[in-house]
């Protein structure tokens, strides 16, 4: 696919983020677009966003949860019956869970599966049927850079994402075979800079890994964004026309890389020496900050 005018793409978790900024760059390349979020404020934003960028493309909303199998097959349905076809569809949605294995709570698990990961099993299912019809077809599904790595407290998280690369990387292999004017990409993207740090949810056990509650937390993740999300989009749409298999976005993503597949051992040591700097580090600054609120209360 060398060009997305007049093509139709539809994208899940776009009323912020990678979502949204996918969907305004497709529509200046002249593509129409069908958007979905549970956030119906912020998906309201995005369409009033793209109406002004390109007049000339038509764009339809669903308040989509990506979880909901049933729900996820009538959008796309709905998809093709507004714009006439489909071509890409852009399994973005993702949300973020943070604990120790030893306390994760089994209903978060099962939320944040039912979204990262069969969120893209139901959007990829649920639109491959209407991308063959349409001649020219492509899936892409939002991994992470924990989708190459593992992290300390980030067990749910990484289970996810790496499952959406198992699955993405079988997928293209089948397509490859079946030959049937389809294709898929797996997406790494790195700190990308968007709200998912602010959304995430922590469990309260957090800080005996980190030295850091959950909101310190989510500020010192945000420090590690380092790539804008029209950058990330950017990469992500020219890996769809060069037909990579995967893609790795932020600079973060590519080193983090490089060292998992040199040191596939070595690195996990590395992360976990890390941690324990930082995690000293904080213990260290809330007892001097203990200390100067003692003196001066004395």
């Amino acid at each position: 696919m060398k060009s997305f005018n007049g093509k139709v793409a539809a994208i899940t978790g776009a009323a912020s983020g990678m979502g949204r900024t996918l969907a305004l760059q497709l529509a200046k390349e002249g593509c129409h677009v069908s958007i979905s979020d549970v956030d119906t404020k912020g998906l309201a934003e995005t369409v009033k966003l793209v109406k002004a960028t390109a007049p000339n493309v038509k764009v339809t909303s669903q308040q989509l949860d990506v979880s909901n199998r049933e729900a996820m097959y009538a959008w796309a349905d709905q998809t093709t019956k507004d714009h006439g076809k489909v071509n890409l569809i852009f399994n973005n949605a993702g949300v973020a869970y943070a604990t120790p294995v030893e306390h994760i709570d089994y209903d978060k698990f099962e939320w944040i599966m039912g979204i990262n990961f069969w969120g893209v099993v139901y959007g990829t299912k649920a639109f491959l049927p209407h991308l063959k019809a349409s001649g020219e077809g492509h899936i892409i599904n939002t991994s992470s850079l924990f989708g190459l790595c593992a992290q300390p407290t980030q067990s749910t998280y990484n289970a996810t994402k790496f499952a959406v690369r198992g699955f993405t990387e079988s997928l293209r292999q089948e397509l490859d075979m079946m030959n049937c004017g389809v294709s898929a990409t797996s997406v790494h993207p790195g700190g990308i800079k968007t709200a998912i740090a602010r959304k995430s949810v922590a469990s309260p056990e957090i800080e005996e890994f980190t030295g850091a509650d959950s909101e310190q937390g989510k500020e010192f993740f945000e420090k590690f964004f380092i790539t804008s999300a029209e950058k990330a989009a950017d990469i992500i749409l020219k890996a769809v026309k060069g037909n990579k298999r995967r893609v790795l976005v932020g600079p973060d993503a590519v080193a983090m890389d490089a060292m998992v597949r040199t040191l596939p051992e070595t690195y996990q040591a590395i992360i976990v020496g890390q941690m324990k700097k930082m995690r000293d580090k904080q213990i260290a600054r809330k007892k001097r900050k203990a200390a100067e609120k003692q003196t001066q209360s004395a």
